[in-house]
């Protein structure tokens, strides 16, 4: 006889979201071939189908795109700011009308699960489009204080001109509404491109603001790979530059931008630490932790990926945790019941376990939660590591992957010591259940967010960015208007 907790699969169906077998290139409003034919495959990474098959952009076409961007601007930014909300407002409201399409394929494309693309990601795609579309009118009031010639202060803050925006897999569609969003409203053109292994949800976009109305040329979409974002940012007529990557990359972006009048904002790497205190309320924190480092398969810049604990507790915060993992379901994104999806490619992968690998070979005891990994696709379990100090790799490297490494602390100080001894600056978490507690760790952690007694919230209406080598320039807000703004 079958328990009646025996275990029932809950499947989206794959029949709402139709895609193409093929996709161009998106300038001035029209999808069209790369000027050289080159095209690539996007595939599933919990299943390693092909899902389409796309355009590959090349310089010729970004020049194309950048001159189309160029064109439009005059007349975009000329319209009064309350008629550029219009088109942002119907862009919000059509993501809305589509978020179960839009979910079911950014689950597919990039392997995350369906709960996460459906009640994360796509509510706060929208959210952001709905923000900013009311801030377009309003940017006189905004507080930034443009510079007249005579050197007084003044209103009417100018857009930049044409942005070049590089996004990642990890977030596709997030991102670009991260980078979009604020530049629309502020009266720039943009020309965007997703990454190789993430470009459907972008390439849906297009048509979702051919759906909207929008001007041709205001936004334009390159698939392609990294020369095809090499070309965007060295581009002489592009004005901004928006880039959320890795570290590396953006420290690359920076060198080939010195000495240009180009605006930048990077959005790098980060190595979060998340700090329980002993007074902190055990499963409370233990779902804390979870969230902040194995949501999304912990591909996440602001990932808690240092789990610092207090030493007169860690033992007990670490069997609940490892109860807690042991929980977690692990397999087909599409399934309503899966916490854990594919690793979004065979490179992330290959990266993960050559991390992981290099931990237990520098003497950190590792523990993988049990759980059977499917025969396709991309997959890792969620695993900790003990016995870890900040000289082990796995303390200092990014892993952007489900992977959490445990240190512990014996007083505040001592963990604000070992979370700010990091290259890395971009988030931080605190769990007690003292509010004078938390503002004075809070004050002492070099990181652009912290959160207390929760992790990996956002919202349209907070800036997030980072220090040190986690970038610079905020996102979101009132703050991220001014990146695409000359306040000068």
């Amino acid at each position: 006889m079958a328990s009646a907790f025996e275990y029932a699969p809950a499947p989206e169906s794959r029949s709402v979201v139709d895609i193409a077998p093929s996709y161009g290139l998106f300038i001035d409003g029209e999808f069209t071939d790369a000027a050289d034919g080159k095209v690539f495959k996007t595939v599933s990474p919990s299943s390693e189908e092909v899902l389409s098959e796309v355009a590959r952009a090349g310089a010729d076409d970004v020049d194309r795109a950048v001159k189309a961007a160029r064109r439009a601007f005059e007349k975009w930014s000329a319209l009064p700011g309350s008629e550029r909300a219009k088109y942002l407002f119907r862009i919000a409201r059509i993501i809305q009308e589509r978020s179960r399409e839009l979910a079911v394929l950014e689950t597919l494309d990039n392997g995350k699960p369906i709960k996460e693309t459906r009640d994360a990601d796509l509510p706060l795609v929208a959210a952001h489009f709905f923000y900013y579309a009311g801030w377009a009118d309003k940017l006189d009031h905004a507080g930034f204080g443009r510079r007249t010639t005579d050197g007084n202060a003044g209103p009417n803050p100018r857009p930049l001109g044409v942005a070049g925006q590089v996004i990642p897999w990890n977030f596709p569609l997030l991102m670009l509404a991260w980078k979009i969003a604020p530049a629309l409203a502020t009266g720039n053109t943009v020309v965007l491109k997703p990454a190789e292994t993430t470009p459907l949800s972008a390439l849906f976009f297009a048509d979702i603001c051919r759906q909207a109305g929008l001007p041709k040329g205001v936004v334009n979409i390159l698939t392609g790979y990294g020369d095809a974002g090499q070309a965007l940012v060295e581009h002489g007529d592009v004005d901004k530059v928006a880039f959320t990557g890795s570290t590396a990359v953006g420290k690359a972006i920076a060198r080939s931008v010195a000495g240009t009048d180009k605006k930048v904002t990077l959005e790098l790497g980060g190595k979060g630490a998340n700090i329980v205190f002993d007074d902190a309320p055990i499963d409370q924190a233990v779902e804390g932790i979870v969230t902040g480092i194995f949501f999304n398969q912990g591909q996440v810049c602001c990932a808690g990926s240092r789990l610092l604990v207090q030493e007169s507790i860690q033992d007990e915060l670490l069997d609940a945790l490892k109860r807690r993992l042991s929980t977690l379901r692990l397999g087909d994104p599409l399934d309503k019941n899966t916490d854990i999806g594919a690793i979004n490619s065979s490179e992330q992968l290959a990266r993960i376990t050559a991390l992981v690998e290099t931990g237990e070979a520098e003497g950190a005891e590792r523990w993988s939660a049990p759980c059977e990994l499917p025969s396709a696709g991309y997959w890792f379990a969620p695993t900790l590591f003990t016995n870890v100090t900040q000289a082990h790799t796995i303390a200092r490297d990014e892993i952007f992957g489900p992977v959490l490494s445990v240190l512990s602390f014996r007083t505040p100080d001592e963990a604000v010591a070992k979370a700010n001894n990091s290259q890395y600056g971009l988030s931080a978490g605190i769990w007690t259940e003292k509010g004078s507690r938390i503002l004075a760790v809070a004050n002492k952690l070099r990181a652009g967010v912290v959160w207390a007694n929760t992790f990996n919230k956002f919202d349209p209406t907070s800036p997030f960015g980072g220090y040190k080598e986690s970038g610079f320039g905020r996102e979101g807000g009132r703050h991220g208007l001014e990146a695409y703004l000359d306040v000068r």
